[in-house]
């Protein structure tokens, strides 16, 4: 692990000055014609801070290696990562027009060369750098727009929880079952909330406001390890439905992407998480059911553990899960990667509706009235949202936290609510 982080941080290194070089070249071409020699410098230096500061943090990172488990390192990591995203996506699309600009000028000049053009006077040549700047001068305007999106996403977007409501109706759903009001919640991830207590704090309240018969928490309440719920369990078991809290385990909630001292401690670590599900207050399913019960009638929730094509582990067992389910008339299914709804439920099994988590929606994409997008479905074919296949549905949330990047463009998070009914 550590030879791998090395390496990633000289790639990283490299490409930041390859980057910025490049840029800063298009950046004086820009600030040429300024008269005062102050402002210019200023400009200079404080372009010349971010990568100082991207390199000295990777740098910072590094020392810390093998890091602690303390919950406040991985929120500098996930800070230092979206610095680096604020600053170099808009850089990258500044480069791609002032690269083109350099090609077309490279053309002119050889084939003047080739024609033995005579050379411009200086009159021309004024004008001509006027001209040159055009294409520098778009892309900065342009890169400014991603700047400004990405910006707001880190300071204000992975804060402004959405409620999405849906409702559906199932001709075997129990009378009983009529108007039951689902609410999901998934990946958590509440180490990357370490200083944001309060904006945690207002999500629970929300939940709490839509009155849920039912919280389903489908995976990932960390990002690796059970002490960063250190100080949030008391917040987190506020949270309260009619007829109880349920819980899954996602990909992060293993542990496997920490670097332990040994096995012992790794298991040490999920048994610790399994029971901080239950102080907060879920009954978590490890590829078992609950049945819920209202006037004599009965529905089965079934619960496996995390299920996702590889390289994301395979812990689930449907058919363990399912054992002892088939009376019953309606299913609900809880497992944390949508891709498991493809593989093993959909025309495999009787459940009627199965909700997921996982994508986070990759934190960025575009939903604008029919219009939904999100490189993440290059991925995930059901990356957000509700999907159905003949009388089967599947409902992927798109995240309640937020992780490497800290902050959500274009995708909120989200808090799900679905009301179920007798069709």
């Amino acid at each position: 692990m550590k030879e791998r982080f090395m390496m990633f941080l000289i790639f990283v290194s490299v490409f930041i000055l390859l980057v910025d070089i490049y840029s800063f070249k298009g950046i004086k071409l820009l600030i040429s014609g300024f008269d005062s020699n102050v402002i210019k410098y200023c400009i200079y230096i404080a372009y010349w801070i971010v990568p100082i500061l991207v390199i000295s943090s990777l740098l910072y990172i590094k020392s810390l290696q093998p890091f602690a488990r303390e919950p406040q390192i991985f929120k500098y990591i996930f800070l230092t990562g979206g610095i680096f995203i604020l600053f170099y996506v808009p850089k990258l699309i500044f480069i791609v027009f002032h690269l083109t600009e350099d090609i077309i000028h490279l053309g002119k000049w050889a084939i003047s060369k080739i024609s033995k053009t005579p050379e411009i006077n200086i009159a021309e040549g004024v004008q001509g750098i006027s001209r040159a700047k055009f294409l520098s001068q778009l892309g900065l305007v342009l890169a400014a727009i991603p700047f400004a999106s990405i910006l707001y996403g880190m300071t204000r977007g992975r804060f402004n929880f959405r409620i999405v409501h849906e409702k559906l109706r199932f001709t075997n759903l129990p009378v009983a079952f009529n108007g039951l009001k689902v609410v999901q919640i998934s990946d958590m991830h509440i180490g990357s909330f370490h200083g944001h207590e309060n904006k945690v704090k207002k999500a629970i309240e929300l939940v709490n406001e839509q009155n849920p018969d039912l919280i389903l928490f489908t995976g990932d309440l960390v990002n690796n390890f059970t002490e960063e719920l250190n100080g949030w369990i008391p917040l987190l078991s506020n949270l309260k439905a009619k007829y109880g809290m349920y819980s899954i385990l996602g990909n992060h909630d293993y542990g496997d992407y920490f670097e332990w001292e040994n096995d012992a401690e790794k298991a040490k670590n999920l048994d610790d998480l399994k029971q901080a599900h239950k102080d907060i207050g879920f009954r978590l399913l490890l590829n078992e059911n609950e049945k819920i019960k209202l006037n004599n009638s009965e529905i089965a929730l079934i619960g496996v553990e995390n299920w996702g094509l590889p390289p994301f582990p395979q812990y689930g067992n449907i058919k363990e899960a399912m054992n002892g389910s088939a009376e019953k008339p309606f299913k609900i299914l809880m497992s944390h990667d949508p891709s498991h709804w493809d593989a093993e439920v959909i025309e495999k099994t009787d459940i009627d509706l199965t909700f997921s988590g996982h994508t986070h929606g990759m934190q960025f994409g575009i939903e604008i009235g029919n219009i939904k997008w999100s490189p993440v479905k290059y991925k995930y074919p059901r990356w957000a949202g509700l999907y159905k296949e003949k009388d089967q549905y599947l409902y992927v949330n798109r995240g309640f936290g937020y992780i490497g990047f800290p902050g959500r463009v274009g995708m909120p998070p989200e808090i799900t609510v679905l009301e179920l009914f007798k069709a």
